[in-house]
């Protein structure tokens, strides 16, 4: 049976810790290296490789760097170390980690990225969303509702983590699409929540408070959306401003029930995390795989919401 071991991350503790277990003589282990544990679309990435790693018979280890991207290479780098058979990386910074891709290249070890891709990278596949495409979706998506809802004209500010490729990636999507569209939209300030939730709650207050006639909100991933929910709830703007974002949670469905949350791009992180694990044992076993595995979103409103609502009681 597979195993999983929750690493908690910080650079000091990866050497300590990745010893534990990390070799087996009956069963390939793979190591999942991700941002953080805080949001729920990274866990449900660990819930479904978990699932997969069980159902395959594989061992799974799972390394948390808590948003520090030099944590990852340093995980990495030692995972490589203790020979795991394969490693799947959720990266924070595509470019900095590319050496240590590469060095696992070179120690045969087989890396799988998911959801961020790695531009020119020596990982063997990708497992995820096309971002760009995907924020382009959510673009056109708001360009319509603007001229259908707002009468054309809007003010947008926007909730990002700047440290994050993927989430700059869909900013730009949506920002091209809204161009695009025609309308006559006003980007404001972008702020950055910095994949942290309170982080994104004040900045997207402060971005509230600059702005008082600022119409739309656009948050790039889950802990942005999370804080532009909280933001416009505590300064009473439900009524004023209309919310667009990534990845459900139980306050954006509130937010879609109430009226101000718009549309919200859903990803299947548990079937990400599910299909990278089932890559790596096809690889271990000499089959070939697809390098781009893409795994479908879907745009949720009021009018699809009630298919989602088991996921986040």
């Amino acid at each position: 049976m597979g195993r999983t071991q929750y690493l908690l991350g910080c650079a000091a503790a990866v050497a300590m810790t990745l010893s534990m277990g990390v070799s087996s003589a009956f069963a390939d282990t793979f190591a999942l290296v991700t941002i953080n544990q805080q949001a729920l679309f990274f866990n449900q990435i660990n819930d479904g490789a978990n699932a997969a790693a069980k159902a395959a018979g594989v061992d799974l280890v799972i390394f948390n760097a808590n948003n520090v991207p030099s944590a990852q290479n340093d995980a990495i780098e030692n995972y490589i170390t203790q020979k795991v058979d394969g490693i799947i990386l959720v990266a924070i910074d595509v470019n900095g980690v590319k050496p240590a891709i590469t060095a696992a290249k070179n120690a045969g070890i087989p890396v799988i990225a998911i959801d961020a891709q790695i531009p020119e990278g020596d990982n063997i596949a990708f497992v995820g969303v096309d971002n760009t495409a995907a924020g382009g979706e959510i673009g056109q998506f708001f360009s319509d509702y603007v001229k259908s809802d707002m009468g054309g004209t809007a003010k947008v500010g926007v909730v990002g983590a700047l440290n994050s490729f993927i989430q700059n990636q869909r900013l730009d999507g949506f920002k091209a699409a809204v161009e695009k569209g025609g309308q006559k939209v006003e980007f404001l300030n972008t702020v950055d929540g910095q994949n942290v939730q309170d982080v994104a709650l004040s900045a997207a207050e402060n971005l509230m408070t600059a702005n008082p006639d600022m119409n739309a909100l656009y948050a790039t991933g889950e802990p942005a959306l999370l804080g532009a929910v909280s933001a416009v709830v505590s300064q009473g703007r439900g009524d004023s401003i209309k919310v667009f974002g990534w990845d459900l949670t139980k306050s954006a469905i509130d937010g879609i029930d109430q009226g101000f949350v718009t549309a919200v791009i859903q990803q299947d992180p548990a079937g990400e995390g599910k299909a990278a694990v089932e890559a790596l044992v096809k690889v271990k076993k000499g089959e070939k795989i697809e390098p781009i595995i893409n795994v479908p979103v879907t745009i949720v409103t009021k009018a699809n919401v009630d298919q989602y609502r088991e996921m986040f009681k």
